[in-house]
């Protein structure tokens, strides 16, 4: 594959498709990559949309860590819409990075980077279009090493087929690792080829290589085990934790994007990890333990940033950013220091009962109060129990009434839907609470024009989480709940004109169940479905359930199970899990009585600030929960001025 950029043959196609200036690069921020000093060339692909891909912290942080070190490049990619793609297979322009528009069959390594487990047919169609063979088994010396990363390498299985390895945990230091592996592999003219180097890369902590392991099932469809295949190769790969958020002070100078993105903002990520044990949150557990970075870093990332940047947002980034020792002290820090700028802060995800009007105040003092975003994720008291979300009703109309007593106009509630136990009336009364909190919105106000959005999201149950023995909602049992939360919330004419119900109905969430508790017969559905036309599936107007649902009655059946078998069929306590050799760092009986605890609802605290539950994290992983206070403050660094 040559190495020479394509933009020539790339340019004329541009203006025959939507949104072309996605394709084109040059973004403020951007890594002016030289190819030619490199030895060790990452592309970084995001298998969607720039819109979406291009604010990912994530790739953003990786893009910079590898960019700074010597002889090392990296590039970024994101999958491209239907209409470029059949013009580039048209006129046959290959699969390219936006930085250089160089071939991506070009890199040594292609690190994918999910977000959603919905994103692997675009991973296909990446690499067909690039000319990597689809199968790694099938790869030689001259093609990439295609390296997964995210939350879904948690559980890589069902793309077993399709990648070399996958990166559990945190990715920092485990990507340099990996240079460094590639690179004395060049230097010492690759002995023994690519299966060597895929010894090499087995062999580096928290680096997963699918081809070491072999997969055996038993009669019942069921797995017998997982075993390595080569004693280079080790049993159980552990993730990778960095301890000292404070030494990586990621991204330094954030991307600007050219096109409309998801978010344009610039984000600081103030803590990684939550001890909350929401029981359906595979990012809270798998992230453990919490480890905060400090009011002193958070304060130099975002001076920078923003200098790097021109933005006039400051996302502060995390599971509960509320939960931060010291986020009082951090959002007043920073609305003095940006006192008069028009720099707004704003905390993406904020819990009822971490929450008070005075931070609120700090976060829309220099900005505007548009809304304010709370996750109570059950309408029930019991339900909230089974999952271990321990907010009363009473807290969340507490706090709403006094927001919109302080002026905020709206508030947006998320809820999830199919939950493990569920029954009609835990959704119905969804529409119940609702009601009380624009009644009390009203009330606290004195105003009628309150608004209140409900938005419903389909429970999908993930590795390395208590429920991931739980059954799935199947899509008609989700729907016709669904149905009858509308009815209710429509029920009160004088409250359900201030109330926005928005919900995906179930049928996404049964192919995400599928492809987040699948295992290596699952490779054959995803492929079946990008062959049959498959792209986008995140997005609603490309998803076609149909689609899914043939493939997996084509491809499954012949191996005994089926799409019910891997999505609404509870697991038992001795049945081998397909990432049972990969560990997450917690400990599969303690998630096994929590599971229990979930079915008696039965609530567990935080562990931050209780005694230890034992869940292995800490131990696990050499690391141990890193939080304040510090008693520091964020004072100004220079003086700030209305005109500043």
């Amino acid at each position: 594959m040559s190495d020479q950029p394509v933009f020539s043959r790339l340019e004329p196609l541009l203006p025959l498709v939507s949104k072309p200036v996605q394709y084109v690069g040059g973004e403020l921020n951007a890594a002016d990559t030289n190819w030619d000093a490199a030895d060790v060339r990452w592309a970084l692909l995001y298998p969607d949309a720039y819109e979406v891909g291009l604010p990912n912290q994530g790739v953003m942080i990786l893009y910079e860590i590898l960019n700074e070190q010597p002889q090392t490049l990296a590039e970024r990619a994101y999958a491209v819409w239907p209409d470029l793609e059949a013009l580039m297979r048209e006129h046959g322009v290959p699969a390219f990075t936006v930085d250089s528009h160089r071939p991506l069959a070009a890199f040594d390594v292609l690190g994918v980077s999910f977000a959603t487990e919905l994103g692997y047919t675009n991973l296909l169609t990446t690499l067909d279009l690039a000319g990597i063979p689809l199968h790694a088994r099938d790869r030689t010396d001259e093609h990439p090493v295609v390296v997964a990363g995210g939350h879904a390498a948690f559980n890589p299985e069902p793309i077993a087929d399709f990648i070399d390895a996958a990166v559990l945990g945190d990715g920092e230091q485990a990507v340099l690792d990996i240079t460094e592996v590639m690179r004395r592999s060049k230097q010492s003219g690759s002995p023994g080829g690519r299966a060597e180097l895929m010894l090499r890369l087995a062999e580096t902590p928290g680096v997963y290589v699918p081809g070491g392991y072999d997969v055996s099932y038993r009669p019942d469809g069921a797995i017998e085990q997982v075993a390595p295949n080569h004693p280079r190769v080790p049993r159980r790969v552990v993730k990778r934790t960095t301890a000292d958020l404070d030494s990586w002070p990621y991204p330094r100078k954030p991307l600007v994007p050219l096109a409309e993105a998801v978010h344009e903002r610039m984000s600081v990520e103030i803590f990684r990890g939550c001890t909350r044990g929401c029981r359906f949150c595979q990012a809270g557990m798998i992230t453990r333990p919490v480890r905060e970075r400090s009011i002193k870093g958070i304060g130099e990332m975002v001076e920078r940033g923003l200098e790097a940047s021109g933005y006039t947002e400051v996302g502060l980034l995390s599971l509960s950013s509320a939960d931060h020792s010291e986020i009082a002290e951090i959002t007043k820090g920073l609305a003095d220091r940006y006192e008069g700028t028009h720099t707004s802060l704003s905390l993406p995800s904020t819990r009822v009962d971490a929450f008070n009007v005075e931070l609120a105040e700090e976060l829309a003092r220099n900005g505007r109060r548009s809304g304010l975003t709370f996750a109570p994720e059950g309408g029930s008291e019991r339900i909230r129990k089974v999952i271990n979300k321990m907010v009363s009703e009473d807290d969340l109309i507490r706090t709403v009434s006094a927001a919109y007593a302080q002026g905020w106009p709206q508030v947006k509630l998320y809820f999830m839907c199919g939950l493990p136990t569920e029954t009609d009336e835990d959704v119905v009364a969804i529409a119940g609470m609702a009601h009380r909190v624009i009644a009390a919105g009203r009330e606290a106000s004195g105003r009628n024009d309150v608004r209140c959005t409900i938005s419903i999201g389909g429970f999908v149950p993930k590795p390395h989480t208590p429920f991931q023995w739980a059954p799935q909602a199947d899509p008609d049992t989700v729907d016709g709940r669904l149905r009858k939360l509308r009815d209710a919330i429509n029920a009160d004419r004088r409250l359900s004109k201030q109330i926005k119900l928005r919900f995906h109905d179930g049928k996404p969430s049964v192919i995400e169940g599928l492809l987040a508790r699948g295992d290596r017969r699952v490779g054959a559905v995803i492929e079946r479905v990008w062959r049959a036309g498959g792209r986008f599936d995140g997005w609603r107007e490309h998803f076609s359930y149909q689609r899914w649902v043939d493939a997996a009655d084509a491809e499954l059946s012949r191996q005994g199970v089926s799409l019910g078998w891997f999505t609404t069929r509870e697991r038992t306590e001795d049945e081998v899990l397909p990432w049972e050799h990969l560990d997450s760092g917690l400990d599969r009986d303690w998630l096994w009585a929590d599971w229990q605890d979930a079915l008696s609802e039965q609530e567990q605290d935080d562990c931050r600030w209780t005694p230890c539950f034992d869940c292995g994290v800490c131990p696990a992983t050499g690391a141990d929960i890193e939080v304040g206070p510090s008693g520091l403050t964020l004072l100004p660094i220079t003086p700030v001025s209305a005109g500043g």
